[in-house]
């Protein structure tokens, strides 16, 4: 994920150092984020609430006038809040004024904000994306939004059809409820993500009155004598497509028109907007308000295509990981566990919560690296509240209490989604049991390593090693599965109220 400090701000005065060397230059220390070093504050309750207004408010002016992210923390150091700001300075000093009103949910957040830090950044969807990012990897908890599995959308041009489509996706990797992965998304190209949906697609309309492609879901073979009877759909008519489904282009002709698209994207689109802008005046002049509205607003969207990143980037890796061959993916994670024999089944367990709100659990089932979802289970945590740890012993224990018990087979591994802390949980839960499974390991975001039971150091895989793609496939699913949930009960709490 891209990062970078910003230049110019206040970081208090510098100290020196016990023997100096002259015309040395003083470095600016950054954490392992890449983060701006916060000023220490004054110890919790040294100071009136007023006094850490004004402080944290004087603090905040002095910041740098550019776009970035800022993190709220607590005297702890825990981050409460993540928030993007298209102006830092601005956007931080307006939690600190005495008017200040946050609405119900973050007002108390304010009597629990010790410190922040900021991330500058180069461009406002820059600060979406990472903020996005950073709420998804910490789970603050007073962000409402952006903890579930919601992503950013992305733009796909098919390849390997007769007639490529264009159409918007948020599974860029085209991985289908079985683990396969639909014909139409091999080898196709990928743009995104995209920080405006309703831009993108207001951009593709537009963009399809001039390149005239398709963006339905026909599986059209080309040279079938089939076609030149079919009817096409009212976009034909109307000039934005060039129906190939009936047998009205070539597949040559078509494919020009379609790698001059792509070629579009990867341009600054200058030519067309001055040619928009153009018609724009016209339409104004003539007094044809409402045509020169519309074209503003096709304007605009257009001009959204900037706001993306690349899937190279890492912005949303739950959503893009490749395809992972299920065969090739069971027989290289055996490889890894040294298991003796392969691996046919793996079940997957997580947690979700909301400050441990509607804790639940959930356990999911791959069979041979597909996905079986018959075997899928749910489990709404009946003993804690904000407790992880406990949370995964009560989901171990109520699951395979009928396997310790000799009355049912355990699967070959249980993944658990999280680290040494995790695991740890699980095998204590699993200790309570006569009967013990095979192999229980788990999954760490960020670093992605693999922490074994009985053995002391976690496995470091390479990011294309099939067998890693596997694990994260399965720990994806499980917390997919568990946030479904969990949003469930939330609505329900919400309306029963």
């Amino acid at each position: 994920m891209p990062t970078r400090a910003g230049e110019g701000v206040n970081r208090g005065p510098i100290r020196d150092e016990p023997h100096p060397v002259a015309d040395d230059p003083i470095p600016t220390p950054l954490d392992d984020e890449g983060f701006l070093p916060a000023d220490t504050p004054p110890p919790w309750g040294s100071e009136s609430r007023e006094q850490r207004m004004t402080r944290l408010s004087a603090k905040a002016r002095a910041l740098p006038p550019v776009p970035g992210v800022y993190l709220m923390k607590d005297h702890t150091g825990v981050v409460l809040y993540v928030g993007k700001a298209g102006t830092l300075p601005d956007r931080v000093s307006s939690y600190f004024v005495p008017s200040a009103d946050l609405g119900p949910h973050k007002q108390p957040m304010l009597e629990e904000i010790h410190d922040f830090e900021i991330l500058p950044l180069d461009t406002e969807w820059e600060a979406l994306l990472t903020e996005n990012r950073l709420i998804k990897d910490i789970k603050p908890r007073f962000n409402a939004r952006l903890i579930d599995d919601k992503s950013f959308p992305y733009l796909v041009v098919t390849q390997k059809e007769d007639f490529p489509r264009v159409f918007v996706t948020r599974n860029p990797t085209g991985i289908d409820d079985k683990g396969g992965q639909y014909p139409e998304m091999r080898g196709a190209k990928i743009f995104g993500p995209f920080t405006n949906a309703g831009a993108l697609r207001e951009a593709v309309q537009v963009l399809q009155r001039v390149f005239k492609f398709r963006t339905c879901s026909l599986d059209i073979v080309a040279n079938d004598p089939k076609n030149k009877y079919f009817r096409p759909c009212i976009l034909h008519p109307i000039g934005q497509c060039t129906a190939p489904c009936a047998d009205k282009i070539t597949p040559l002709t078509y494919r020009e028109d379609t790698d001059r698209f792509v070629r579009f994207l990867g341009s600054k689109r200058s030519a067309m907007l001055r040619e928009m802008r153009q018609e724009m005046a016209d339409a104004s002049k003539a007094l044809d308000f409402e045509r020169a509205a519309a074209l503003r607003d096709q304007i605009r969207s257009i001009q959204k295509l900037d706001e993306r990143s690349d899937t190279a980037a890492g912005w949303q890796p739950e959503t893009e990981l490749t395809y992972v061959d299920p065969t090739k993916g069971t027989k290289s994670l055996q490889r890894t566990l040294d298991l003796p024999v392969p691996i046919r089944c793996i079940e997957g367990i997580d947690i979700a919560h909301l400050a441990g709100g509607e804790t639940v659990g959930s356990k999911v089932c791959f069979v041979d690296g597909k996905p079986f979802k018959d075997a899928y289970r749910r489990f709404r945590i009946k003993t804690v509240t904000n407790d992880d740890y406990a949370s995964i012993r009560e989901v171990v224990s109520r699951r395979y209490r009928e396997a310790g018990q000799g009355h049912e087979l355990y699967p070959d591994v249980v993944l658990i989604d999280g680290g040494l802390g995790q695991l740890h949980a699980a095998l204590e839960a699993f200790d309570t049991l006569d009967i013990k499974p095979p192999m229980v390991i788990s999954l760490a975001k960020k670093e992605e390593l693999i922490y074994v039971q009985e053995r002391t150091e976690p496995i470091r895989l390479a990011r294309s090693n099939l067998g890693l793609k596997l694990c994260q496939q399965i720990r994806d699913e499980s917390h997919r599965f568990a946030q479904h949930y969990h949003h469930i009960l939330r609505r329900k709490k919400l309306l029963d109220e």
